[in-house]
């Protein structure tokens, strides 16, 4: 069980976060439980600094940066980068895999907070492909005002 990550909290508490590590073959730690803990909480993708931040000495750089490069790896997050460049971490969905990212939908990035949001409910189009073309990943990005930026 794998959690979908939207503009809402994904509701998920340790028991899920430790099931969603076993299923993927990852020993269940406390580091990787903290980091999942706090992506959950998030209303929209986080960046290792971000998370650097929020974690303080909780967890080394070094550690973090494995984790999320290994939950990436398993299909339990997926990275998209923000508009500076900086990769953003949220979680995948329910069809993604070790084997393959099946993840992906449009990201909407907020032009002046640089928040970056999944929008899984919106479909993307079918791609046609050139004869001998095979594709490996779409790259959908809409960028704007969040609703917390419209405020201001």
């Amino acid at each position: 069980m794998k959690a979908e990550m939207s503009t809402e909290n994904t509701g998920l508490g340790l028991e899920e976060f430790s099931q969603i590590l076993k299923e993927n073959k990852l020993k269940v730690t406390q580091p990787r439980l903290r980091v999942l803990e706090v992506i959950s909480t998030k209303t929209s993708a986080i960046s290792q600094p971000e998370l650097e931040k929020i974690l303080g000495t909780e967890i080394d750089r070094v550690t973090l940066y494995r984790i999320l490069a290994s939950f990436e790896e398993k299909g339990i997050l997926h990275k998209v980068f923000d508009l500076n460049g900086t990769a953003t971490y949220a979680f995948c969905s329910t069809r993604c895999s070790a084997d393959h990212h099946h993840d992906q939908h449009v990201h909407f990035i907020c032009s002046v907070c640089n928040s970056v949001f999944c929008l899984d409910e919106i479909a993307l189009p079918k791609i046609k492909l050139p004869k001998d073309f095979s594709l490996h990943a779409i790259a959908i990005n809409a960028v704007g005002l969040c609703d917390q930026c419209q405020k201001k």
